[in-house]
């Protein structure tokens, strides 16, 4: 199944915040996710730069901290759901006031914008997407060793259903590695990328991996 874009927020089984992201596409492939700083960005791989042109919305900052928070995005709304966070908004108001400035991606295929975001010293996360029919954002509860995501297509709604049971990860780069290719996630197709943060007790850690080339 395809789903497209794919973000998640859980916990691991020792109780730690992760929130992650994964990019698959069938149009645009050749991309990677970078890890600048404090925060990872999706950009094309060298040689495939002039992809921007045909689609701006394939490039961005996909992962950004804020203290205790950590937010993973399919887009440029990354960055206004940061800086609300930073500003003291709640995390509801600033997924459901970044989203609905930024609308859904106004592509050819009309693409959803997906947000995850966990809080480490609360024990809570948050989904959202804004599609052409609806704006929806959730808190979920979290358990140990138990993740949820919401992705662009098929499984986007913030919701129980989407549900992975087994996120068994103790570190950034093992999320990353489940969330191309492990549980639930090894059904969905055109992995390309991924990132993730894992919270360690003090702060967060941060990996990205490409997807295996077949």
């Amino acid at each position: 199944m395809y789903i497209g874009r794919i973000v998640v927020a859980g916990l691991s089984p020792d109780g730690r915040a992760i929130a992650a992201y994964r990019v698959s596409s069938r149009s645009f492939p050749n991309r990677s996710a970078k890890l600048i700083g404090e925060q990872v960005s999706v950009m094309p791989r060298p040689g495939h730069e002039g992809d921007l042109a045909k689609n701006p919305y394939i490039a961005y900052n996909c992962v950004r901290l804020c203290g205790s928070v950590a937010v993973a995005t399919n887009g440029s709304h990354t960055d206004p759901i940061a800086e609300r966070l930073a500003s003291g908004m709640s995390m509801r108001d600033s997924f459901a006031l970044s989203l609905l400035a930024l609308d859904y991606e106004h592509d050819s295929l009309s693409t959803p914008r997906v947000a995850a975001a966990v809080d480490a010293r609360k024990g809570v996360c948050m989904l959202g997407i804004v599609r052409h029919d609806a704006l929806l954002v959730r808190e979920l509860a979290m358990k140990p060793g138990q993740a949820f995501f919401v992705a662009t297509y098929e499984r986007n709604s913030p919701c129980e259903k989407n549900h992975e049971p087994e996120f068994k990860v103790s570190s950034a780069a093992e999320a990353c590695a489940h969330v191309i290719g492990k549980g639930v996630f090894a059904d969905f197709e055109k992995p390309v990328t991924a990132a993730a943060a894992v919270w360690n007790g003090s702060s967060y850690e941060l990996a990205v991996s490409d997807a295996p080339t077949a």
